[in-house]
């Protein structure tokens, strides 16, 4: 028996990386996958149904329940489709991990109109259309479920030479934090992972020659979100994740109050204001320090 047994899920960008260790996991718990993939490069360029193909005939070697799809996230009638196959090939759909992302990483002084374009597209819009057809179809069925999307500590604390993909990874997060509200009516949870796993995205980010590969595995952030769409995380929606190898946070907000009057008085004077920054500067928490790797 799996923790899954009876579900259906869809992963985006399974093809490869994260994608590929939810979807045998999740098979592997008892769901039956539709493996997504457009077969394209890192940087989004080209197509090719090996990659998903290969994926399926895994879970189907091993005796588990998967079909392929090879659509683009960023096309609404793709992301239609690919929840359509899951509803025609297996009645249902229970779980949506908004997976498939690419990258065209610049400094900004670099950076072109077309590479902030592409990866808010497949990033950002990406999300918005597979989640859209996969809430949609939930809503009809009226039986709950569970959506993932894949933000990144790049768009959550920030990271060098990734404006586009920092941009686009905090607007999924956004989202998220606004739609989980909207499904409490209707038994749909939402949550947010933000991994830092390797993978053929992010080889080149990590420090090379220390074994990141094995420690840093995709396979060790999956667990979480497979789990997320059992019936186990019935409760849990709206929950920010970090993971990273066999490291799982969770992520709240808090505040930090700099200066504070009764709001029945006017205005701070401006020289107020950056006296009190000044008195507490010290005591701010440390920003996150540029990764360091060259950047055109």
């Amino acid at each position: 028996m799996g923790l899954l047994d009876g579900k259906v899920a869809v992963v985006t960008g399974a093809g490869g990386g994260l994608g590929e260790t939810h979807a045998l996991l999740l098979a592997k718990e008892g769901a039956a996958v539709v493996v997504n993939d457009l077969g394209g490069s890192r940087d989004g360029s080209g197509a090719d149904s090996a990659m998903a193909d290969v994926v399926v005939e895994k879970i189907i070697s091993a005796g588990g329940q998967a079909v392929a799809d090879y659509g683009n996230v960023a096309n609404e009638e793709d992301a239609n489709a690919m929840v359509k196959r899951a509803v025609d090939s297996f009645g249902k759909i229970d779980f949506m991990i908004a997976n498939a992302g690419i990258l065209r990483d610049k400094s900004f002084k670099n950076m072109t109109n077309d590479m902030w374009d592409i990866v808010i597209d497949v990033h950002l819009r990406g999300t918005y259309l597979t989640v859209k057809a996969a809430y949609n179809q939930m809503l009809e069925q009226n039986t709950g479920g569970s959506i993932v999307v894949t933000s990144s500590t790049s768009g959550l604390l920030g990271n060098f030479g990734q404006s586009n993909y920092g941009a686009a990874k905090a607007g999924i997060a956004g989202f998220a934090r606004c739609l989980f509200q909207e499904g409490l009516k209707y038994g749909i949870r939402v949550n947010v992972l933000a991994p830092a796993a390797w993978s053929r995205l992010t080889e080149d980010i990590f420090p090379q020659g220390q074994n990141m590969e094995e420690l840093l595995s995709p396979d060790k952030v999956s667990p979480l979100v497979v789990w997320l769409g059992s019936d186990d995380a019935k409760d849990v929606t709206g929950r920010t994740f970090l993971v990273t190898g066999n490291t799982v946070q969770l992520l709240s907000w808090q505040s930090q109050t700099v200066c504070q009057k009764d709001n029945t008085e006017g205005p701070f004077e401006v020289s107020d204001i950056g006296d009190a920054v000044k008195a507490n500067f010290e005591h701010w928490p440390k920003g996150v320090q540029p990764t360091s790797r060259p950047f055109q």
